[in-house]
């Protein structure tokens, strides 16, 4: 008959099993839903305007083929900055998805301009239950000016325009998408508290490493707010972090944001455009959030997504 240690050592090895097994048919039942893809064709039919950096080929064609063999369910298409307000391959790529109603996309316009309402509602017309938010970039350093023309990023929050284009988003269904810094978490939670119906996404953690401990204080507070999601992605990650892949010193902070949001309020993003790449962010997810449950795994993955997004 065995002991008392070797029966809790049994019973510990089954439950570490059926623990494995769990993981291992939800993987295969349901897969992720990927919150944040920039795709770029790298043709002259597609050109970059002003491109603020210069953006690598990732074409929807290629896109589709790893899709399929990552068994990811769906894709939020983060229209990138290099195309602006030029919304055409974002257009041809709902036409090239791998299957009905596979790709949703957010929309950049410029904030601040009055004829922002009107595009937007336009092409929320032109592809209906495809445009899921409106992206905003507030990522300049603290102090320094905010532009008012240009490329369409770093618009002032305080502009009276803003209040209105947000309002407009709302009205059409639409979220709001903010790649931001630490620093302007405070000004972001004034404007979400003035529509707590809009739900509001912050990417990449806020990329916490362009801020002050003091900063990603409010950063942590924008989780009051009903509505504020958080996305965690692979590039969060690293800006928190001090080490290589994977980025082991991060882990705390990581753990801090998930203790604030919780797990239905955190989104999963940069999922990679191979193999390699998918491998690596489940293996940098499974580090640090290993404190998670099952069931708040499948809601970051995927669940909240499908709910915020409409996803059928």
């Amino acid at each position: 008959m065995l002991g008392a240690f070797a029966t809790a050592h049994v019973w510990g090895a089954q439950t570490k099993g059926l623990k494995r097994m769990a993981y291992a048919l939800a993987d295969t039942s349901s897969g992720p839903i990927e919150t944040h893809i920039h795709l770029f064709a790298g043709d002259p039919r597609f050109p970059y305007n002003n491109a603020s950096y210069p953006p690598k080929r990732e074409p929807v064609e290629e896109y589709v083929k790893f899709v399929q063999e990552a068994h990811i369910d769906h894709a939020v298409i983060v229209h990138p900055e290099p195309y602006q307000d030029d919304h055409r391959y974002l257009e041809y790529s709902f036409a090239r998805e791998p299957s009905p109603g596979f790709f949703k996309g957010t929309c950049l316009f410029d904030p601040i301009d009055p004829e922002t309402p009107k595009r937007m509602q336009a092409l929320v017309k032109r592809n209906p239950g495809r445009i899921v938010a409106l992206r905003i970039h507030e990522t300049h350093e603290a102090g320094t000016p905010f532009t008012a023309s240009g490329l369409i990023r770093d618009r002032d929050l305080k502009n009276p325009q803003m209040a209105v284009t947000w309002r407009a988003a709302h009205e059409l269904g639409l979220a709001i998408q903010i790649h931001c810094i630490p620093h302007y978490a405070a000004a972001i939670g004034e404007l979400a508290s003035k529509f707590p119906q809009t739900p509001v996404i912050i990417d990449h953690l806020a990329r916490p490493g362009q801020g002050t401990p003091e900063e990603y204080e409010q950063v942590l507070k924008l989780a009051q707010i009903p509505r504020v999601y958080m996305k965690y992605t692979t590039t969060g990650v690293a800006s928190a972090s001090k080490q290589p892949f994977p980025h082991q010193d991060a882990k705390p902070l990581v753990k801090r944001v998930y203790q604030a949001f919780g797990a239905d309020k955190i989104l999963w993003g940069e999922l990679g455009v191979n193999m390699t790449e998918f491998q690596q962010a489940k293996q940098l997810l499974d580090l640090m959030l290993d404190s998670a449950s099952l069931s708040e795994r499948a809601n970051i993955q995927s669940l909240n997504a499908k709910k915020l997004f409409g996803f059928s």
